[in-house]
């Protein structure tokens, strides 16, 4: 089977991951945009793509499959509706917008031209996230009681430039790593029946927070940061745990019950992302199994309740 053929919109830090790991397969980088021209000439040529002016051209250059969005979230909505007018399928990086109005608007455009439309959460393209909803499914744990999850990196440690720390790029925790057991807690359970929120502000970004989602008796008590350097992930249940020490990543998950205990190993990385959005590309799907529109929209409508309970506003939002 020929190459699947990628335009790649943006050519920062998380376009240089994703080409190092898709060229290793079945993947070409036919076209690239970038709004910094010196920088998106540097990566097209190393990874042996075409730089082109606008984002126009790169939506449109011959022969491409699937464009691939990788800018600042604040711009996915302007890129992404502009390829699917084109009628081209789109993998759009996480969170796929701002809020929950722009991601619906990106949506019913994916749907109004009849082309594929996915977020580029990668978990949920993984075989272990899969494999842990699979034994909960299954009640290998009985009844979940709990989930506690904490993800936090060192943001603030980073240049106050960086998209994380700006508050014009809706920066800070909750959409740029919140977003993950944020949706972990949805794909295992759904929409909640209550949501907490309680963070921190400061120079017009969250740099931590609490968030409980509440399913019945199941209480997920979710910690993000941006102030320290940690992760893991318990779920436990009246007959067994499942423990995950990196989840959003994961390599491997650890089930414990009565029974004995289990060990599933695999990989999540964007290979296999690439690999699995493409394949639906090819079979014309025009949503994804792994991260369907529901789910994209539904983690967005609780970040934005959780901004609502916080009061975080972004200045171009006021």
């Amino acid at each position: 089977m020929e190459k699947f053929r990628w335009a790649y919109i943006g050519s920062g830090s998380i376009a240089d991951s994703t080409s190092k790991s898709i060229l290793a397969g079945n993947h070409k980088i036919a076209v690239v945009y970038g709004r910094n021209k010196k920088t998106a000439e540097e990566f097209a040529e190393k990874v042996g793509a075409v730089a082109v002016k606008t984002a126009q051209e790169a939506v449109n250059f011959d022969n491409v499959d699937g464009v691939y969005i990788a800018t600042p979230h604040t711009s996915h909505k302007e890129y992404a509706i502009l390829a699917l007018s084109s009628k081209k399928p789109v993998l759009c990086e996480k969170p796929v917008a701002v809020t929950y109005d722009d991601a619906l608007k990106m949506i019913d455009c994916a749907k109004e031209n009849g082309v594929y439309f996915a977020e580029a959460m990668w978990t949920w393209f993984s075989d272990v996230a899969l494999t842990v909803k699979k034994w909960i499914n299954g009640g290998r744990i009985g009844q979940v009681k709990s989930v506690d999850i904490y993800y936090s990196f060192p943001g603030v440690m980073m240049n106050k430039n960086s998209r994380v720390l700006t508050p014009e790029t809706a920066g800070g925790a909750l959409l740029d790593i919140g977003i993950y057991p944020i949706t972990y807690c949805y794909n295992l359970f759904g929409y909640p029946d209550n949501i907490e929120c309680k963070g921190t502000l400061k120079n017009g970004i969250d740099i931590k927070e609490t968030v409980i989602l509440t399913y019945g008796s199941t209480k997920c008590t979710l910690k993000m940061s941006l102030t320290s350097l940690k992760e893991n992930c318990v779920i436990k249940g009246t007959s067994g745990t499942i423990k995950l020490p990196v989840f959003h990543m994961a390599s491997v998950a650890v089930l414990k019950s009565k029974t004995g205990s289990e060990t599933f190993r695999g990989k999540t990385d964007y290979l296999t992302e690439f690999t699995r959005a493409a394949k639906e590309i090819r079979q014309g799907k025009l949503q994804s199994d792994y991260i369907p529109f529901s789910a994209t929209l539904d983690c967005l409508k609780i970040m934005d309740e959780c901004r609502r309970q916080m009061n975080l506003i972004y200045p171009f939002e006021k």
